[in-house]
């Protein structure tokens, strides 16, 4: 299958959901409040926003400033509506862009928020990439997917794998982030209801949909079924794995 039919196809199940990750507006706030209280003169990047779940509750427990960037203009677009809905307009300044390629000046910010996207760029290269863009002292959030047990199955390491998924180990990213330049402030791991609930309930039901408009097309069932396998790992073997937030502070000049 070409790359640009799989993305299509992948956009289209994944446009239809609330977000495009694991999360849930208890462990944003959670995180949020593990930082000082941000004030109107304060700006966060909410790096790889999707359709900005968390952007929006960002703004609602907070006065600052968000600039919130995605490389698919589909989910800019619809995270701009839904600010403007909820009177957040003039508060969140959304943009499309690469995270590979932040177009933002150094110390542009007082912290950059990412939930579920950092490995786009991989843990270590985006501590030390994005580094740069926070005002000394500011604080970086990022969630990325750890393993939660010692001996994780075999089958679950070779989807993993298949899917050239980084899988970190809790202790070896918490070395990172002080090889990095950070402090750790705290982590702690995304409560199941984030995944079964928030992410893979609508995940299923865009599915199902999108195999109903599309029956009959190989391609894109083929794309259906991979999102199908991974609930089906996620079912068989929830425990192993997880979203893991890691809330740092910025050290040094």
């Amino acid at each position: 299958m070409e790359a640009d039919t799989f993305w299509r196809h992948f956009h289209e199940i994944y446009e239809a959901m609330p977000r495009q990750g694991p999360g849930d507006r208890g462990s944003t706030l959670r995180a949020l409040a593990l930082l000082p209280r941000l004030t109107a003169a304060q700006r966060i990047l909410d790096v790889g926003c999707g359709s900005g779940a968390q952007t929006i509750d960002l703004a609602q427990a907070t006065e600052a400033q968000i600039v919130a960037v995605d490389i698919h203009a589909p989910f800019v677009a619809q995270l701009a509506r839904r600010a403007a809905e909820l009177g957040l307009a003039e508060r969140i300044r959304t943009e499309v862009c690469d995270m590979n390629d932040l177009p933002f000046a150094d110390g542009s910010f007082d912290v950059v928020w990412s939930e579920g996207a950092i490995f786009v760029v991989g843990f270590d290269d985006g501590l030390r990439a994005w580094r740069r863009l926070l005002v000394p002292g500011g604080y970086l959030v990022v969630s990325d997917l750890c393993w939660l047990r010692d001996d994780p199955p075999a089958e679950l390491r070779a989807f993993f794998e298949s899917e050239g998924a980084d899988v970190g180990v809790v202790e070896e990213r918490r070395r990172v982030v002080t090889g990095a330049g950070y402090r750790l402030v705290d982590d702690f791991v995304l409560p199941e209801l984030g995944w079964s609930q928030n992410y893979y309930a609508p995940l299923e039901a865009a599915v199902a949909r999108f195999r109903e408009v599309h029956e009959g097309d190989a391609e894109a069932l083929e794309v259906a079924a991979g999102c199908q396998h991974e609930i089906e790992m996620f079912r068989k073997h929830a425990g192993a794995f997880g979203y893991v937030f890691f809330v740092m502070q910025r050290t040094g000049a």
